[in-house]
């Protein structure tokens, strides 16, 4: 399916159903609102799936890969070889976001969006799907052509509905790619109007110099290319990453199918400004799992509109946060399904 036509598949929350929720967490055996934002989110999760009691089986985080000519720059305390190496580390299970996913019984799924050296592997759980060999420097022009960004778009979404044909309840986002930090922020100082100081941090974690080249490398990047704020295809192909364009297609195609998508951190909130850009109704299926300690972070997610469910001082992307947060969306699905009511429990109600 084309974009256009997924765009036009996303509806609205389910209001009715979301009252249904509210309602019986007003009869559960608790004081009204004492469970905060789980009560929140099971009703939204509610809402999004068109079910009164929603449930999470199948969980499935997506962790997409891709390199930036950006990192030229000297913008990355990180090598660029450092992303196919964790691209086979992630295959392997021994990255952080593998040990996090096996804790709460998620799928990681990674795909090579575009990495620019080649990922040494005949595994077949690696989905290839290279637009090219990395994006090209966006401090100098366009990081890619219009083309590559729709393809990179088009192959989230084609993922994103694979998973769910096969039964995927939960979609949460993860990235890869050094220097990434850098196009994302890019990103985010063109949907917020700010000056790259106010929203580019420290990524890898680059020194005072590294922050300056990389605020730098974003001024005039935004300078080159003056990537149009009510475009987003034009904002993502201008100073995006391959990545990016892939994390925002899952968002849209996952919405499309009334999917949840938990939203890992500054990466793949970059990557929900692309989608709600794009398909502002994709917006109402998001949930931001964490407020990442990157700098400017706390700025895209009330651009967005989007309260995080943790603030645990975490920027390692990788999907890391979205695996915490899909815990708490599972715990928040148990509490509206398996929590008794007060007539069921025989337990008197407030007077």
């Amino acid at each position: 399916m084309s974009l256009e036509e997924v765009i036009t598949e996303i509806q609205p929350l389910d209001t009715a159903v979301m009252q249904s929720a509210r309602e019986r967490q007003a009869q559960l055996t608790k004081p009204a609102g004492s469970l905060g934002r789980l009560e929140e989110l099971s009703i939204q999760l509610a809402g999004i799936t068109g079910k009164p009691i929603p449930f999470i089986k199948n969980k499935v985080i997506i962790t997409m890969a891709g390199d930036h000519g950006v990192v030229a720059e000297g913008i990355s305390a990180y090598p660029q070889e450092v992303t196919p190496q964790m691209v086979l580390n992630f295959l392997a299970g021994g990255a952080a976001i593998n040990v996090l996913a096996r804790h709460i019984g998620a799928r990681v799924v990674v795909v090579d969006m575009g990495v620019a050296n080649d990922i040494p592997t005949t595994d077949e759980r690696l989905i290839r799907r290279r637009v090219s060999a990395g994006t090209k420097n966006l401090a100098q022009g366009p990081a890619m052509t219009r083309a590559q960004a729709e393809e990179s778009i088009q192959s989230g979404i084609e993922i994103a509905l694979a998973e769910i044909s096969t039964g995927a309840d939960i979609i949460g986002t993860g990235d890869m790619g050094i220097g990434n930090t850098t196009p994302s922020a890019a990103i985010a100082c063109v949907f917020l109007n700010h000056h790259p100081k106010n929203v580019a941090g420290r990524g890898t974690g680059v020194d005072d110099e590294g922050l300056n080249r990389k605020i730098s490398a974003i001024e005039r990047g935004l300078a080159v290319n003056k990537p149009n704020a009510n475009d987003g295809m034009d904002v993502l192909m201008k100073v995006g990453g391959f990545e990016i364009g892939g994390l925002a297609g899952v968002m849209i195609g996952a919405a499309s199918k009334r999917v949840p998508v938990m939203v890992d951190g500054f990466i793949s909130t970059a990557a929900a400004m692309i989608a709600v850009s794009l398909a502002p109704g994709c917006r109402d299926y998001l949930i931001s799992a964490h407020r990442s300690k990157e700098h400017g972070h706390s700025l895209m997610l009330d651009c967005l509109g989007l309260k995080p469910l943790l603030d645990l001082d975490m920027r390692l992307g990788e999907g890391t946060g979205a695996a915490l947060g899909i815990s708490m969306a599972d715990a928040a699905c148990k509490i509206l399904s398996e929590m008794a009511t007060f007539g069921e429990a025989g337990v008197s109600n407030k007077e």
